[in-house]
């Protein structure tokens, strides 16, 4: 196994085998340095002139071009001089593993290098280190609150990106030649999600990748993103989904605080805050209100009934003046506006929310309708039919009541480092996004 950069203190004094990038190459008079990284950090290898038994190793690394890759047998020994660690690699063998061409820009000086460039080598963008650090930080994030769930005796599952049936409206669907038939790819596991419920697993999770035919070209859509599902049985109203969810962000930011808040503070500006339970919560009409009286906004008319990305931003602010909370919980939408599945009480009242998280939108949560008739009843008003054949036969032989909500991982990341939904994604999918 490859020894990495922030593991070398356990091995000073011994002879090791490094292998890296060559992050930079210093010819001096009497010595040579390079440096030498990977995804955790850099080392220092010296390499001393005057000694006979390293003409080799100078010839070697003379011919060696920068981002090229190696793999180095020497002494790691300590060195208080040196600024990466305290330490550095006396070479006795170095290896040429792979030599770079030259680069058709400086990853480590992004200033002014078009995002369409950056995103046509998008292999090389990574190797930033504040790209590098954005990756690190979502698998942070990602792992508290897997983590969390799984102590809470949460079962993860996998459910098909392949459908047969255009999922919860034929709109926003990518269509795939399947065979001697069309399929789709899934917009989101919502209907196999419930399908588990029915079977009785109690309380899923999913994180995987979801797939939306939009032509929006903003900086927080793409047609490709990943969602972070989860659904559990047994609940008594939206409520206890709201309080899943506090609890299970309020995990994910505390780990991410504890593992990267300083170097996200030092590399984004962006300071991590651990809310606090419970979240404010919102009806929807008294937000229209206060957003009206503070700010002097109103929802154009086509948008009534849900929210806007302006009123998302202005949300941001009237949590933080009026509740000192960068999140609020949005309720009462109107069932127009929402899907078929999502409860209503018996004045037609939608049993659901969005959260709001810095301005933007990062979860649609709610009670499900788990009664055969009341969903029959729902799809039939939303003009759906054999799309949700198959889905309302989950529900015929007894469901218990169950709730859940889905979390944008690629949102999450671009909210906690403020950067754009291009630079959060390992690889960005857009209307005019296919490659790499």
């Amino acid at each position: 196994m490859k020894i990495l950069v922030d593991e070398l203190k356990d091995y000073v004094g011994k002879e090791i085998t490094f292998s890296g990038f060559v992050d930079a190459i210093r010819d001096k008079k009497w010595v040579m340095f390079v440096i030498l990284r990977d995804n955790t950090g850099k080392l220092q290898m010296t390499i001393e002139k005057s000694e006979e038994k390293n003409q080799e190793l100078l010839e070697i690394m003379a011919n060696t071009t920068v981002e090229s890759t190696v793999k180095v047998t020497g002494l790691l020994q300590e060195n208080e001089a040196v600024k990466l660690g305290g330490m550095e690699l006396i070479p006795s063998k170095i290896e040429i593993t792979s030599k770079a061409e030259p680069l058709p820009f400086d990853f480590n000086n992004l200033d002014g290098v078009n995002i369409d460039t950056r995103m046509d080598f998008r292999w090389l963008d990574l190797r930033n280190e504040k790209n590098m650090l954005v990756r690190q930080i979502e698998s942070c994030f990602i792992e508290a609150m897997r983590d969390f769930l799984y102590k809470n005796r949460f079962t993860e599952i996998h459910t098909p990106k392949l459908i047969g049936a255009a999922s919860e409206s034929g709109s926003s669907v990518f269509k795939v030649k399947y065979f001697d038939r069309d399929a789709f790819l899934a917009q989101s596991p919502q209907f196999y999600k419930q399908m588990a419920m029915a079977a009785g697993m109690n309380r899923i999770f999913e994180v995987a990748p979801c797939f939306r035919a939009e032509n929006s070209n903003t900086n927080r859509h793409a047609t490709e993103f990943t969602s972070f599902d989860l659904e559990f049985s047994y609940i008594d109203s939206y409520e206890d989904v709201m309080s899943l969810e506090e609890d299970l962000l309020i995990a994910g930011l505390t780990k991410v605080k504890e593992e990267y808040g300083e170097r996200i503070k030092e590399v984004f500006g962006n300071e991590v805050i651990v809310p606090k339970k419970p979240f404010p919560r919102m009806r929807l009409q008294d937000l229209y209100q206060e957003l009206h009286d503070r700010y002097g906004f109103d929802i154009p008319k086509e948008d009534i009934g849900d929210m806007n990305a302006e009123a998302e931003k202005l949300t941001f602010k009237l949590a933080q003046e009026k509740f000192d909370s960068e999140f609020m919980f949005v309720v009462d939408y109107a069932a127009t506006k929402r899907p078929f599945y999502h409860m209503r009480d018996e004045n037609g009242k939608l049993q659901g929310y969005d959260l709001i998280w810095r301005g933007t939108e990062i979860t649609s949560g709610a009670q499900r309708e788990h009664r055969y008739d009341e969903l029959v009843k729902n799809a039939k008003e939303k003009g759906l039919g054999k799309d949700v054949e198959f889905y309302l036969q989950f529900f015929k032989y007894g469901c218990p009541p169950h709730g859940g909500f889905a979390i944008g991982v690629d949102r999450l990341t671009m909210l906690l480092t403020g950067l754009t939904i291009k630079e959060t994604q390992f690889l960005f999918r857009g209307p005019n996004r296919l490659e790499p």
